[in-house]
């Protein structure tokens, strides 16, 4: 294979095992499109992957996309070769029973669709259902690293749309990284009050700035200030984003009688939660989960960071080459970035 025939990636085989190769070059047919990645964000999906090894290796993770079109294969319109875009990995097919009953990610075809391959690669190839649903020209105001939360926040959208809050409610956003801070903002264009709770003082220093009405240290008897601040009434809404077991059960301590409980983030496998049943029976708790997102909000996201409706300037604590990947993966375990772009420059080929 000649050297043009190749690409860089940063392949996935196995617990904490990355390594950048040289890969074969996606080709493209019929409908497709190659994307040239400027750059891909570093999500918490891909770090639970990578250390838990739950994913089948080989592979190539990373789905936070900003790219070039670069290839345009037959019968493609509205792309052109240079266009800047975001491309979501999933696609739903909007069809099934799934997609009927507002279930989108649950989607046999949802799950079955993905970037061939991952993000963390000079290119990937975009299947005819990315290019006619999930690709998304990046309009000119926004640099590379912001419209690389279209998906992020398109997910934490729908989350929104899965718990809405009511104006003048009150929502608790358990953990203040990037998705609690997304979700933040997003509870805030709702109306509603937000508390947010983190362990790392800086990250509070940014929830306040972002407008969070009360950012307090996950420890210590949270729901004595939850209730001072709700009248002893409970949080409305509590959101968890914190991949952990202690959140649920402050979750139950802190949200009021009929309220709800959205578990938008992943435990480590195998974790078990303590659950007092009657709890929910007697309280009339709901608890759900939220995963992923639809086309739709990946639409709606884009346009709320091209009005700076949603702010993530300040949300990226390092900008690293692909090579530095595994680096990227560290500081986000110790806790030291708060977000990492992963970008693609000085790999590029012609």
């Amino acid at each position: 294979m000649g050297p043009e025939a190749g690409m860089k990636a940063a392949v996935y085989y196995g617990k904490g095992d990355i390594r950048i190769e040289d890969v074969p070059k996606p080709r493209i047919g019929p409908g497709e499109m190659l994307l040239r990645v400027r750059g891909c964000g570093l999500c918490g999906s891909d770090i639970a992957k990578i250390v838990q090894g739950t994913v089948e290796p080989p592979a190539v993770l990373g789905h936070e996309v900003v790219g070039v079109v670069a290839e345009v294969g037959d019968g493609v319109e509205g792309f052109e070769m240079g266009d800047r875009v975001v491309a979501a990995h999933h696609v739903p097919c909007g069809q099934c029973h799934y997609c009927r009953h507002g279930n989108p990610s649950m989607c046999r075809t949802f799950k079955a669709t993905k970037l061939d391959p991952g993000g963390f690669a000079e290119y990937v190839r975009l299947s005819p259902l990315h290019v006619a649903h999930t690709t998304l020209h990046i309009p000119a105001g926004l640099s590379d690293e912001e419209a690389s939360f279209a998906e992020p926040l398109a997910c934490c959208l729908r989350g929104i749309k899965r718990s809405p809050p009511q104006e003048g409610d009150t929502v608790l956003v358990v953990g203040a990284g990037t998705i609690g801070l997304l979700m933040l903002q997003l509870a805030r264009i709702q109306g509603a009050k937000v508390m947010v709770t983190d362990l790392i003082e800086g990250r509070l220093d940014l929830a306040r700035s972002l407008g969070a009405d009360l950012a307090l240290k996950a420890k210590g008897d949270v729901a004595i200030t939850v209730n001072q601040f709700t009248a002893g009434r409970g949080a409305d809404v509590a959101i968890l984003t914190a991949g952990a077991v202690e959140p649920v059960a402050q979750a139950l301590e802190c949200v009021r009688d009929g309220g709800m409980i959205n578990v938008f983030a992943g435990i480590p496998p195998g974790s078990s939660i303590p659950l007092d049943v009657n709890q929910i029976y007697h309280r009339e708790i709901t608890i759900l989960g939220s995963y992923s997102s639809s086309p739709l909000e990946l639409r709606e996201a884009l346009g709320l960071l091209a009005e700076g409706a949603v702010r993530v300037e300040g949300l990226v604590t390092y900008r690293l080459p692909l090579t530095a990947l595994p680096h990227a993966i560290e500081l986000a375990r110790r806790h030291e970035a708060l977000k990492v772009f992963i970008t693609m420059e000085g790999l590029w080929r012609r």
